[in-house]
């Protein structure tokens, strides 16, 4: 029988990010995927700038094309394309903000994942991943030490074992590996079932030009909702699941546009309009990632694909130091208790919204927060974050924070050997120890050497420089005497405002904690 540390079921857009995200931390893995490649449905379209951010870390940053300065995706109500527009409608009914990417190095993306996908995978393959198209997971076991797995050829091949330490499952809504795992889902649930059909029309997007991208379209001949890839492709999605024929599809087009325009159908599509989220994201040696754990229907806000992206990201690392034997397994037990919280944030924040309340029977009653805190500021809380208490809310603005544990580390720009990089650039690979005090800095290498946690240090103001004397000290909450303690996901994970009169002892306490060291 053939072993792997890690078995992901699923290669479609959360399975390779994933992948990619393993591979680039040296975590050797096998990926199983059923279909012999990505849908021919363009399906998620909006990246946001925290999802780039993970890939800016992976190194692939510059592969993927960013939305233009400044840029938001915005949505009107509309008689046609080509008809009365009213004005932009709010994602998040209040006061404006900035967009989220005046806190990140980054902007979003709009590129379309059936174009992502194959980025991802690549980017994977050069870094060491085993990607096993067309094979389809058929059962699996837990056994005492990992996951006994029966793989098929989908093509009619015979089956054969395969044996993980773990088991990902990022196998989609319906996961069958969750079925199995016997874990149960709550939310608002069922909604309804839709329809939708995409075309290619080259010619509407020059109406893209006044900034609008979604449209709520409501006119005799049809109603629903259409929006754009930014490639000449478009999709109509209709309020209802009701079948149509191809020349009653050829009509709502045409009404939906509001002109004649000439255009290709390309194919037809079928969702379920839904909310649920997992009651557990593990059990025993598996884990559930992306919507097999939890299942959002798509938001302006990117709640969807964006969410289970970044559980990829949560996860990747702390598999690497469990593998590596630098961490005991119960760093694992962090992963539900910081991202099972965040689904249900964002399932609330979704349904609370006007776009899909209307869809309620009850509209759900919460605190909205705004772009830059459902994105760049939400507050994960574990065993291994120290100093998030429950009295912090669940999101607040960056500059809110101010480098509080718990948190995305605060974006700001500096110079490091003459260039110019962000401190998102700072911890991307081991836990990463600032401070303007050098004595901090000693402390953490020899603490970092005596327990064996994999560390780089930042003495700021001697390997980097801010813009400002006072901007570290701002951004990360602490004083000129203080140290901050980032993860390899870029999260706070401990800090100490000032300085400690015994460092040593203050240092391996928290490195224990933070990383779940081994004695």
């Amino acid at each position: 029988m053939h072993h792997t540390p890690v078995l992901v079921v699923g290669g479609s857009l959360v399975g390779l990010s994933t992948s990619l995200f393993l591979s680039t931390r040296g975590v050797a893995h096998v990926l199983v995927e059923k279909h012999p490649g990505s849908s021919p449905h363009p399906r998620a379209m909006g990246f946001t700038e925290r999802t780039l951010e993970l890939y800016r870390a992976a190194g692939i940053g510059e592969r993927i094309p960013q939305a233009p300065p400044g840029s938001r995706l915005r949505r009107v109500k509309a008689q046609s394309l080509a008809g009365h527009w009213s004005e932009p409608l709010p994602w998040t009914p209040g006061k404006p903000e900035p967009p989220a990417s005046a806190y990140s190095p980054c902007r979003g993306a709009a590129i379309a994942q059936d174009r992502l996908e194959p980025i991802l995978r690549q980017a994977a393959i050069e870094r060491g991943a085993d990607l096993r198209y067309g094979q389809r997971l058929l059962g699996w076991r837990e056994v005492e030490d990992g996951i006994v797995a029966t793989i098929g050829d989908r093509a009619g091949g015979g089956a054969h074992e395969l044996h993980a330490t773990y088991l990902l499952a990022c196998d989609g809504a319906a996961s069958p590996v969750r079925e199995q795992a016997g874990i149960a889902r709550h939310g608002v649930g069922y909604l309804r079932t839709l329809r939708s059909v995409l075309f290619h029309c080259p010619g509407a997007d020059a109406w893209l030009e006044r900034g609008v991208q979604q449209f709520q379209i409501d006119n005799p001949r049809v109603q629903g909702f259409l929006t754009t890839y930014g490639d000449g492709r478009w999709v109509l999605m209709f309020d209802d699941d009701r079948p149509r024929g191809e020349a009653e599809l050829d009509d709502a087009i045409r009404a939906a546009l509001g002109m004649d325009l000439p255009f290709d159908r390309m194919t037809t599509g079928r969702w379920e309009m839904a909310g649920r989220i997992a009651d557990a994201y593990s059990r025993g040696r598996v884990f559930l990632l992306g919507d097999a754990a939890h299942q959002l229907p798509p938001t302006r806000g990117g709640f969807g694909a964006n969410t289970g992206i970044d559980d990829a990201g949560n996860l990747a690392w702390k598999l690497q130091l469990v593998l590596q034997g630098v961490s005991h397994p119960s760093l694992l037990d962090s992963y539900g208790s910081e991202r099972q919280p965040i689904a249900w944030l964002r399932h609330q924040q979704t349904f609370a919204r006007p776009d899909y309340a209307r869809w309620l029977e009850s509209p759900l009653e919460t605190t909205l927060y705004g772009d830059a805190a459902m994105e760049l500021g939400q507050l994960q809380r574990s065993h291994i974050v120290l100093g998030a208490g429950a009295e912090l809310p669940p999101a607040a603005a960056p500059e809110v924070w101010a480098g509080q544990p718990g948190t995305r580390a605060p974006h700001a720009w500096i110079t490091r050997q003459g260039a110019r990089i962000s401190t998102i650039d700072l911890s991307t690979r081991h836990f990463t120890l600032l401070s303007q005090a050098p004595e901090w800095i000693a402390a953490g290498r020899e603490m970092a050497g005596r327990l064996g946690l994999p560390l780089d240090t930042v003495h700021v103001g001697v390997d980097v420089r801010f813009d400002h004397p006072d901007a570290f000290n701002a951004a990360y909450g602490v004083t000129a005497r203080g140290v901050s303690l980032v993860r390899p996901d870029g999260v706070v994970a401990w800090r100490r405002p000032d300085d400690a009169p015994e460092r040593n002892a203050c240092l391996a306490d928290a490195f224990r904690r933070v990383a779940c060291l081994h004695g």
